[in-house]
């Protein structure tokens, strides 16, 4: 009995790390259809119980959260790192109380895959605004199933990996089977569900392919990437210098204009914080970006951190915006950024949390904008998600909506690490896929990159590292499917998961003693509710 409990501890712990593997640097998406299929079989033992369902989806949390997330700590030690693993670790582990009360339902992978894709949800959105990172959906950018966030958004990409991951596992179980349950009818469940990913995922992939814009409207942009002098926490010490650094690489991309060696960019974008000056307030700022954006002769997209009206020295309330910079008239259309990051830009009981750590009074005092998430430059409709918008599903969505042509996101990952960058620029090839648009990444110290509408990296930077490109990309007015109908593939999942279980609860209080089934064998009948075998583990 140990051993078997040891066993699927040890699954769960090596799904968690299949998972995590399935996101960049290693970026193995074969890794998390893998990893769902292991904790599938860790949850689908019939000795597993509801308490030990819970357990063994903590272990798999908390092997996918650790090493998913150590840029967290990378500056500031291990305890915030290892606090939010902890606390992200704990929506697989409700995933599996579900996936257990279900486990005996024919065709329970469809179902268990709902539930997925609900519990991502709510991480999505709770506690403090919620924390998308690590939505299996990500992982799947360099995979075949990408091409489905064409059709239903990321939330359908993370209903398809865990479907197929579990979908495997419902198929392997046949080798285990009581002889006195019978499958039959989950396992062609299992069957069709795979043959529809299939069929569903081929059938999409040349229509996403085919969407590159050859023939249509196109704008040459440029990128500047001007790096800081040193990668921490006081980034803010740095401002000057990082202001000054995008300046000097605008006038190495300037020069390069003037010989030849780059085309004219339409606009150019800086990074998120290129110019933590308030360049509205401090006047040379300004005239350095207007020198900046003289030399290049176009609008400048500039991330600026700008004093809120009521802003003072011991709170100063900004906003953390994108200006487009003109050459000759200055300042002009802004996007003041709508999702700001809780325990980075804003804190949130800061009384509290100072108590518990030193970095807590480092949180900035961001608010957060309004606005439509579109401004125009060069006569381009540009949707902006800033940094950490692009994670959150509205922010790309509201914008294309509003008209956006294509998507900039302007980043700064000064503060953590090159891991960081590379899992937030898998997370903008999945948002080109799923809106059919050109992304844009600038970075302070990268990752740069220009990504095409099918999620290609045709061009990109180094880290931490001075550098500009320019390229020239398509432009979309369509709407993709995903764009108009994602928010509602995500409730039709929650609802059929909420529909799933309650059918099940309800019929296992109606249900007589040993008639209801699990997948191992028959049930037993304890205060009015039918459970699965009496053995846990």
């Amino acid at each position: 009995m140990l051993g078997r409990r040891l066993a699927k501890a040890a699954g769960a712990v090596a799904a968690g790390l299949l998972v995590a593997a399935s996101f960049p640097p290693l970026g193995w998406w074969l890794s998390a259809i893998v990893g769902l299929a292991l904790l599938a079989w860790v949850l689908a033992d019939p000795l597993t119980g509801v308490a030990g369902g819970f357990g063994y989806g903590l272990l798999f949390g908390l092997a996918f959260y650790l090493p998913l997330l150590p840029w967290v700590g990378a500056l500031v030690g291990p305890l915030p790192w290892v606090a939010l693993a902890v606390v992200c670790a704990l929506f697989p582990a409700i995933f599996a109380v579900p996936a257990v009360l279900l486990r005996g339902r024919i065709g329970w992978p469809l179902w268990w895959a709902a539930w997925w894709a609900a519990i991502e949800w709510l991480k999505s959105v709770f506690p403090f605004g919620g924390f998308p990172w690590g939505v299996v959906g990500f992982s799947q950018a360099d995979g075949p199933l990408a091409v489905l966030a064409r059709v239903g958004g990321v939330a359908l990409v993370s209903f398809t990996t865990a479907l197929v991951g579990f979908c495997v596992a419902g198929l392997a179980l046949l080798v285990r089977r009581s002889a006195s349950t019978d499958l039959r009818v989950t396992v062609a469940v299992c069957v069709v569900c795979l043959a529809l990913v299939t069929v569903g995922s081929a059938a999409m992939a040349p229509l996403v392919w085919a969407s590159t814009g050859h023939g249509g409207p196109s704008v040459t942009v440029a990128v500047v990437q001007g790096n800081v002098p040193r990668l921490g926490l006081d980034f803010n010490a740095q401002r000057r210098a990082v202001l000054d650094n995008h300046v000097r690489q605008t006038l190495r991309l300037a020069d390069d204009i003037r010989s030849g060696r780059a085309a004219q960019p339409q606009f150019v974008i800086w990074p998120e914080n290129s110019s933590d000056i308030d360049p509205l307030l401090n006047e040379d700022a300004g005239r350095q970006i207007t020198r900046a954006a003289g030399a290049v002769g176009a609008p400048i997209l500039v991330g600026a951190v700008l004093a809120r009206p009521e802003w003072s020295p011991s709170t100063p309330v900004s906003a953390n915006s994108v200006i487009v910079w003109d050459p000759v008239s200055g300042p002009g259309q802004r996007h003041d950024k709508k999702i700001v990051q809780p325990f980075g830009e804003y804190l949130p009981w800061r009384s509290f949390f100072r108590h518990v750590s030193d970095f807590a009074d480092r949180a900035g005092y961001f608010t957060a904008g309004a606005g439509s998430g579109v401004v125009q430059a060069g006569g381009v409709s540009v949707g902006v998600t800033t940094c950490w918008e692009v994670i959150f599903d509205r922010a790309a969505r509201e914008a294309v909506l509003n008209g956006a042509q294509m998507l900039a996101v302007p980043s700064n990952n000064a503060t953590f690490n090159e891991q960081m960058s590379r899992q937030q620029l898998a997370f903008a090839k999945i948002r080109a896929i799923e809106h059919g648009r050109s992304v844009v990444v600038a970075g302070t110290t990268g990752i740069s990159a220009v990504i095409t509408p099918q999620g290609e990296v045709v061009a990109g930077t180094g880290f931490f590292e001075p550098a500009h490109l320019v390229y020239r990309i398509p432009l979309q007015a369509n709407v993709t499917a995903a764009t108009r109908w994602a928010a509602q593939v995500q409730w039709a999942l929650i609802a059929i998961a909420a529909a799933t279980l309650t059918a099940t609860l309800i019929g296992r209080i109606l249900t007589p003693p040993g008639t209801a089934g699990d997948i191992a064998g028959p049930a037993r009948r304890v205060n009015g509710w039918v459970w699965p075998p009496t053995r846990r583990a």
